[in-house]
């Protein structure tokens, strides 16, 4: 049962020949035998899984089920789920229980998805290989000696490892299409707004944007056309109309024009990942999409805009964790400024002390014009960069990480070299661009990222040229488990 995708689960599901009880049952069983030698959960919740998936056979039953209905998914635990632990990887809200649903969460239950617990994650969504997390790091399924990405890298494992149908993820600088470029599975971070943030723990609000972790692209547009829509409580949800992502998935792409930045494959990038990413542009090309060549002359500036822009808003955001209303508080504190000092110092990691550091030093008074201000000046320049771009193509591609998965360890005392490994995904964040990346081969016997981009609000187009290209490749049905 696991080895098939979402899409033909639901198609079993709403036929009566599968129970959603055996399929939880199933997974259940899997997540028990190999979740520990992962890491991938964080939680896993067995009893509201089943209570849910007995719902769900109900449901399908009277005929009332869509095409999620009975379908185990894991949400990354930066989500808030009513009445159960959500930890955004820290030590400090390490026992914290969400009085509410994020937006997210509502809508796929409303969709009559199960959910079996929730992926592990870098602290409060920082970091590009998922080590930095309080509770370990997680493995990649393909070489357990490797990283499976970050932020999103106990989200991508899962569905790797085949632990669940599909998970969510949310995406900072790149934390779903990096994670899915690494673990070999496909994941597509929408345009900013068109998934509600409400619930969402914030990292970096004007950057961070919720999407699905999934096998396929088909996969995807049906997760994504769950999460989407207005939010009346997130003041940045998008008020566009969603349209049905699953509907031109078997669109014809011939003479679809597919721009090819020269900065993507400049210095530093893996020789097989380029091979891997050109050889999935000749196939897109022999199914009718034109290739043009295109420059993005600013690319060179997005990781360190990035890098001050991030920062700088998570030091705000993470100032509300200080000991007092909720999360890790300091025992016996001598007066409040010590209690604030040793609950920050105990409840966080190195990472994220780092950025807050990074970011509070950005925003200081004889700062801000000399960091912030000119970082969001180069934020306006690689839009810019990237409005030009569509004037003359419909889609961006290129690889979505320079190199394949790396050793775990290898980078972790290195920031620097840990935070180029967002160089090519950090720019559809700056400009609220959506961005997919879909396996497109192997180096090295890991998995390599075919990363797509996309002008605002079509998604739509991504994912019919993803689904498109898996229709001629079978590189996204590969598996780290076959003989598990």
């Amino acid at each position: 049962m696991h080895d098939k995708t979402l899409a033909q689960q639901a198609a079993l599901l709403a036929s009566g020949e599968l129970k959603s009880v055996e399929l939880v049952d199933h997974y259940l069983t899997r997540i028990e035998r190999l979740n520990s030698n992962l890491n991938a959960y964080i939680l896993v919740d067995e009893d509201r899984a089943r209570e849910a998936a007995v719902a769900a056979d109900a449901r399908l039953q009277k005929g009332e089920g869509g095409p999620l209905t009975g379908i185990p998914i894991a949400h990354k635990d930066i989500f808030c789920t009513k009445d159960v632990r959500t930890t955004c990887g820290s030590r400090m809200l390490e026992n914290f229980i969400a009085p509410y649903n994020a937006t997210v969460v509502d809508k796929l239950n409303d969709a009559g998805v199960v959910t079996l617990g929730k992926a592990n994650m870098d602290e409060f969504a920082m970091g590009s290989s998922n080590e930095n997390s309080f509770f370990g790091s997680v493995a990649n399924p393909w070489q357990h000696d490797r990283v499976p990405g970050g932020s999103s890298g106990g989200s991508a494992a899962i569905v790797a490892a085949q632990l669940a149908s599909a998970a969510t993820g949310t995406d900072t600088g790149g934390s779903i299409r990096q994670p899915a470029a690494f673990c070999g599975v496909t994941g597509i971070k929408p345009t900013y707004g068109r998934v509600s943030r409400y619930g969402m723990i914030a990292f970096a609000s004007s950057l961070d944007q919720g999407g699905p972790l999934a096998r396929t692209a088909e996969d995807c547009a049906l997760l994504l056309q769950a999460m989407c829509g207005h939010d009346p409580r997130d003041s940045t949800s998008s008020l566009t109309d969603v349209p049905d992502f699953s509907a031109t998935l078997n669109d014809d792409i011939k003479g679809l024009r597919i721009g090819v930045p020269e900065e993507y494959f400049a210095q530093g990038l893996e020789a097989g990942v380029a091979d891997a990413v050109k050889t999935a542009l000749a196939e897109l090309e022999r199914a009718g999409a034109i290739l043009k060549s295109i420059s993005l002359p600013n690319q060179g500036l997005c990781i360190p805009a990035y890098y001050v822009i991030a920062p700088a808003e998570a030091s705000s955001n993470l100032s509300r964790f200080d000991g007092v209303r909720f999360g890790h508080r300091a025992e016996n504190p001598q007066d409040l400024e010590d209690l604030y000092k040793r609950s920050r110092g105990e409840g966080f990691g190195p990472e994220v002390k780092r950025r807050i550091l990074i970011g509070a030093y950005a925003l200081s008074a004889g700062y801000y014009d000399a960091y912030y201000r000119k970082a969001q000046q180069v934020r306006q320049l690689v839009t810019n960069d990237f409005t030009e771009a569509f004037k003359e193509v419909d889609v961006i591609a290129g690889p979505t990480t320079p190199t394949t998965a790396f050793s775990r360890g290898e980078k972790s005392s290195d920031p620097t070299a840990m935070y180029l490994n967002d160089l090519f995904t950090v720019s559809a964040n700056l400009s609220g661009l959506p961005g997919l990346s879909a396996p497109c081969g192997f180096s090295n016997g890991l998995p390599v990222g075919l990363q797509l981009i996309a002008p605002v609000n079509e998604e739509a187009r991504l994912l019919n040229l993803a689904h498109q290209y898996q229709s001629v490749s079978d590189w996204h049905l590969q598996s780290p488990v076959a003989n598990d």
